[in-house]
């Protein structure tokens, strides 16, 4: 029972880094109807600017503390990351605006190679860390009820942690909130939107800025854990099942999809595994993902599919 819980947490903490990353992808359909291929490059952009930023920042300014460091790394990253977003709406979203879903895609593809190829330019294409301070070692829960305990990684408790806080904050702000509202009307129809009031181009800035900070909070956890490096932005495609499984549309969605995910890729991995010669772990996602988009395509909560004839 003991090692069935350290499996089950170890899913639990990864699914919730999984639903970080998909909320990326769920803000930016919510707002404009397109699914973002640039999210990956998003985190990628970030991850690097937060590692060299934090690197450059005591060279430049002549100290040495390191949480300092980070603090101002982050709060410049963050302030990039809006300026990407006010870019992209200025230079792309507002003359697209009624476009064809396909020419948006096509613009998010564009807006990928870019991001990759501008980050690499500004900030170097090695491989970097991230030290922001994540505690390294492991740790050891209900030692009084199972023998030996259950093993936990600290780090990914943390990780775990501010994912689930900053998720639950974006889910209430969506939703509690005029621009909340403003959002989901965009979605529905950029043009009735905007007769009624609503300023798309503010609404698309808003929601790709936090696209941007979530990827930049995803960014810094998986750089902090695995280095950042140009195979960062394939993290995107681990959170392309957990976004069809809880629906392109949801935000809540994003969380359970991100958890059943993760849960299920651990389990079947140690239980299953061994029956099949093991790397299951690598394709779950995407088999679970089919299978939903066979029987149930709109995801858990997403809204229903109608035809109209």
């Amino acid at each position: 029972m003991g090692f069935f819980l350290e499996t089950l947490f170890g899913g639990l903490m990864t699914g919730m880094l999984y639903s970080l990353v998909a909320l990326g992808f769920v803000l930016i359909f919510k707002a404009s109807g397109v699914f973002n291929f640039a999210q990956g490059a998003m985190v990628l952009f970030a991850a690097l600017a937060m590692a060299r930023l934090a690197e450059w920042l005591p060279q430049w300014l002549g100290f040495e503390n390191r949480v300092l460091a980070n603090l101002l790394a982050f709060a410049l990253a963050a302030l990039i990351m809006w300026s990407v977003a006010w870019l992209i709406e200025r230079l792309v979203l507002r003359h697209l605006v009624n476009q064809e879903g396909a020419t948006l895609l096509m613009a998010t593809l564009g807006i990928t190679y870019f991001l990759d190829g501008l980050g690499q330019t500004l900030f170097g294409s090695a491989s970097y860390q991230i030290n922001i301070g994540m505690p390294k070692d492991p740790m050891f829960l209900f030692e009084n009820v199972f023998q030996g305990g259950v093993l936990v990684n600290k780090e990914d408790l943390v990780a775990a942690l501010i994912a689930a806080a900053l998720v639950t904050g974006l889910t209430l702000f969506f939703q509690k909130t005029k621009t909340g509202r403003a959002l989901r009307a965009v979605a529905d129809d950029h043009q009735a939107a905007q007769s009624i009031g609503i300023p798309l181009s503010r609404i698309w800035v808003i929601v790709w800025t936090v696209a941007g900070v979530v990827a930049l909070v995803a960014g810094m956890i998986w750089g902090s854990k695995l280095g950042v490096q140009f195979s960062l932005a394939t993290v995107a495609l681990r959170a392309l099942p957990v976004v069809i499984l809880g629906g392109l549309t949801s935000v809540p969605g994003a969380i359970v999809g991100g958890l059943i995910i993760g849960v299920g890729e651990k389990l079947s991995e140690v239980y299953l595994g061994p029956f099949v010669g093991g790397g299951i772990e690598i394709w779950f996602a995407y088999v679970l993902a089919l299978v939903f988009l066979l029987f149930r395509p709109q995801g858990l909560f997403g809204e229903k599919i109608i035809d109209r004839v």
